[in-house]
């Protein structure tokens, strides 16, 4: 049952899916709706007459997949899977991986449970290949070999990483680079200090995309991986990471911190297939920096 199909012109969608599936009855078609089988661009739709434009992909997933999907934590969304990898969408609020305090309510844990659930007779796992921090949301790579995770670990600093960060006040120029050694020696807290044998040296692109009175939406691309990295170059830089009191900012308007991994782009680490995966600001973001006219307090 599961397939995919490319919308080549606009309808409804309970249209297109009877003249995809000539074979399905009409019920059949109507449950794929009802228990939420059907997703158009990555979204799950239950409604038979949304629309569709030209370019549209449309999914119907096994039932074992949607019955997985209850594993998973609101927020939580499984953007790619193959037999080397998985790339899912991390809420802010959520640990990556487990520490000494939690194990269980992890982005890790609740990707295992999720594989286990689809395959109950399966020992499936997951290998961690990089961190992304409990506050932040946005999009992270697991392998699903061991294999895997080295390869895509090897070429991790050359994959393209961007981020989306609104933060308080301006960047001091429309876009350039921040560059610092940073300590990372303390659990608590990285920050920028001179050379030496205790620091490592950090480089982060930005660019601003929107701006206002207060606040400014800001796209970053990483070029090294530092704990913390983002947040200390914007909060050096005078316009910290709104939501961020641990570097400073001064108010937090989405009660959540600013951060949002929304872009990966790498090479697969079996086929060698260039990849790349996109994940928008969530709402409660994107409302703090309207295209026109002030921020919301």
């Amino acid at each position: 049952m599961p397939a995919s199909h490319k919308v080549d012109q606009p309808g409804g969608l309970v249209a297109f899916l009877f003249a995809s599936h000539p074979e399905a009855k009409r019920t059949t078609v109507r449950q794929w709706l009802k228990h939420g089988s059907v997703q158009v661009n990555g979204q799950t739709v239950t409604r038979s007459n949304h629309a569709l434009e030209i370019g549209d992909v449309v999914d119907i997933r096994d039932k074992a997949d949607v019955v997985a999907e209850d594993a998973l934590p609101p927020g939580m969304k499984i953007w790619h899977e193959d037999p080397s990898l998985v790339v899912v969408d991390k809420p802010e609020h959520l640990l990556s991986v487990a520490t000494t305090i939690e194990r269980s309510e992890t982005a890790y844990a609740y990707l295992i449970r999720y594989l286990r659930t689809r395959n109950p007779k399966g020992r499936e796992r997951v290998w961690i290949v990089h961190r992304l921090d409990r506050e932040a949301s946005g999009l992270m790579v697991f392998a699903k070999t061991e294999d895997a995770k080295r390869a895509l670990q090897r070429g991790w600093d050359k994959f393209e990483k961007r981020y989306l960060a609104v933060v308080e006040g301006h960047p001091p120029s429309d876009k350039g680079v921040f560059r610092s050694n940073l300590d990372e020696s303390s659990p608590a807290k990285v920050y920028s200090a001179r050379e030496s044998e205790k620091t490592r040296h950090a480089v982060t692109r930005y660019r601003v995309l929107k701006k206002n009175q207060v606040r400014a939406l800001v796209e970053l691309t990483l070029e090294t991986g530092r704990r913390n990295q983002i947040r200390v170059h914007l909060a050096d830089a005078e316009c910290p990471i709104v939501g961020d009191r641990k570097y400073e900012a001064k108010t937090n308007p989405a009660r959540r911190l600013g951060l949002h991994a929304s872009s990966l782009q790498f090479e697969h680490p079996t086929s060698g297939e260039a990849l790349k995966f996109e994940s928008p600001l969530p709402k409660s973001l994107a409302r703090l920096v309207p295209r026109y006219g002030k921020a919301r307090p």
